[in-house]
């Protein structure tokens, strides 16, 4: 098991490096106007798909009753399951892409309301949407084929196929677009060439692990009827996350040209963090809840609980001041090259310091809801979901005038507050939920300590003024001496509070390098 994490971490950490190349490269070649918000209009569609279909919810499903049907069943019958589940989704994929094909024009007036008025911009849209939508059809394939990998316990292969939508996207922005007629053509069809080399790339290693899994003929067997019903609870929470973007990406297109872009760049920085700590602290938190509910230990899943808040606290609080500090230097040095102007960055920097604002709540979401789901409640946090995508929308269309490209954002922070409040108030009305004071002091001294680190990178900032010439140089000098500056702060200032004893700490860490060294003579 240790194995399988680590390859997947390591995986998923260089395709993260790796989409921070691409992202660079867009911003570089289009910069934040018009090609590049029509580009990205065009992928939201089946980002989408991919998001509510082929990852979350599918897996989800798919795994837990391939792997038992595997086990109790034997390697036939589990074989049978994933080719049947494979011509169904294909059926039902192939159909909706060929809708999607036929009717994009009219899709496209929903999703991006704001290019009917810029008449090539729609243009371009819809000839975008339409090289792109094949690839849910075939990233949604691909999933399957990778759930079943994961359920034989081929996990190298199933994460590494992914970065094959990176390397071959950095490859067609760089080698490709003399050949079309822009870059975002290019970056188009790079997405859905990319598609066909990850399924292919998962094909020849299920082929390879003796697991053919042609898909056959669609037939709705009860199997298949009992995926479909463990999938939809999973459809429904990521179906208001999914349509929560989308009404971002309305509102944004209805905004100066180039705001889909400012938010693109910033919201792909906010994921860092809350993609880091938020995924796998409710990843880790959901069956250690379940296991201490089920034991009658719940004292111990309390214990838990606290233990898991307190601990992406501790390491979100200083995430949020830091990208509200440090937003502008951060948001140039890595994306104003090329086309993405300095002004662009700064722009950019404003809508990042909106979503920040939102960053504790949105990795408090994925710890609280668990503790709903481990105790068998799956219909609360969609319905407080549900409510609060109400709430984004009326937001959005209260700030977007006065407020421009950081209202979306602002807008999605202030919902996912209000979120994981009602979340938290619930909890702690069932008596799901123990704050006790030493736990309540301790956040309101990671929130000072946190945000006096905030004070000291901004005060660098103003000390510390950079050069005109060669101006991200300079200011990546300096962001590189104020992140190690800020961390030194915030640790230095818990063990003062009584947060952390900074001392034992790295006595702990002296000593478990010490034997990590011995282990390996």
């Amino acid at each position: 098991m240790l194995k399988g994490f680590f390859s997947v971490s390591v995986w998923t950490m260089l395709s993260r490096v790796l989409g921070l190349v691409r992202d660079q490269l867009f911003a570089a070649f289009m910069g934040a106007g018009p090609m590049q918000d029509a580009y990205l209009v065009a992928f939201r569609l089946p980002n989408m798909f991919r998001r509510l279909f082929g990852e979350g919810a599918f897996n989800a499903a798919f795994v837990p009753l391939f792997s038992s049907i595997l086990a109790e069943d034997g390697e036939a019958e589990a074989r049978l399951l994933a080719r049947r589940v494979f011509g169904v989704l294909l059926t039902w994929l192939i159909t909706l892409c060929i809708l999607g094909e036929i009717f994009m024009p009219n899709v496209l007036r929903v999703i991006a309301p704001g290019f009917v008025a810029n008449g090539p911009q729609y243009d371009l849209g819809v000839t975008l949407s339409r090289i792109t939508f094949p690839y849910l059809v075939l990233i949604c394939a691909a999933a399957l084929v990778s759930g079943v990998l994961n359920g034989l316990h081929r996990f190298s292969m199933a994460a590494a196929a992914y970065l094959a939508f990176n390397v071959i996207g950095i490859a067609f922005i760089l080698f490709a677009t003399p050949y079309f007629p822009s870059v975002a053509h290019a970056a188009a069809w790079g997405v859905t060439v990319s598609g066909v080399v990850q399924l292919g790339l998962l094909m020849i290693a299920a082929r390879r692990a003796g697991f053919d899994i042609t898909p056959l003929p669609p037939r709705l067997t009860p199997r298949i009827r009992l995926l479909g019903r463990r999938m939809l609870p999973g459809l429904i929470g990521s179906g208001v996350t999914q349509i929560n973007l989308t009404i971002d990406t309305i509102i944004a297109t209805l905004l100066p040209t180039g705001s889909v872009s400012l938010m693109y760049f910033a919201d792909r920085l906010n994921q860092l963090p809350l993609g880091v700590l938020g995924a796998a602290a409710g990843t880790t938190l959901l069956p250690v809840l379940t296991r201490h509910l089920a034991a009658g230990e719940h004292d111990e899943a309390h214990r838990l609980q606290g233990r898991a808040l307190d601990y992406v606290l501790m390491l979100t609080l200083p995430a949020m001041a830091g990208l509200i500090a440090l937003g502008t230097p951060i948001m140039q040095v890595l994306f104003s090259h090329g086309s993405f102007t300095l002004l662009d960055g700064t722009l950019a920097a404003q809508s990042l310091r909106a979503y920040a604002l939102g960053l504790p709540a949105f990795v408090l979401i994925k710890v609280l809801s668990p503790a709903f789901f481990a105790r068998g409640d799956t219909s609360t946090p969609v319905k407080v979901g549900f409510f609060t995508m109400a709430l984004n929308l009326v937001l959005n269309l209260l700030l977007m005038r006065p407020l421009a490209h950081v209202g979306p954002p602002l807008a999605s922070s202030l919902a996912a507050i209000v979120n994981v409040t009602i979340l938290s108030m619930l909890l702690y009305r069932r008596d799901a939920l123990r704050i006790d004071e030493v736990a309540r002091n301790r956040v309101v001294m990671m929130t000072g300590a946190a945000l006096a680190m905030g004070v000291v990178l901004v005060i660098v900032n103003v000390l510390l003024p950079v050069p005109v010439a060669h101006i991200t140089f300079w200011l990546g000098m300096r962001l590189a001496a104020e992140v190690p500056l800020g961390g030194i702060v915030y640790l230095v200032l818990l063990h003062v509070l009584g947060v952390l004893d900074l001392v034992s700490a790295l006595e702990r860490l002296r000593r478990r390098l010490i034997r990590r060294r011995s282990a390996a003579r």
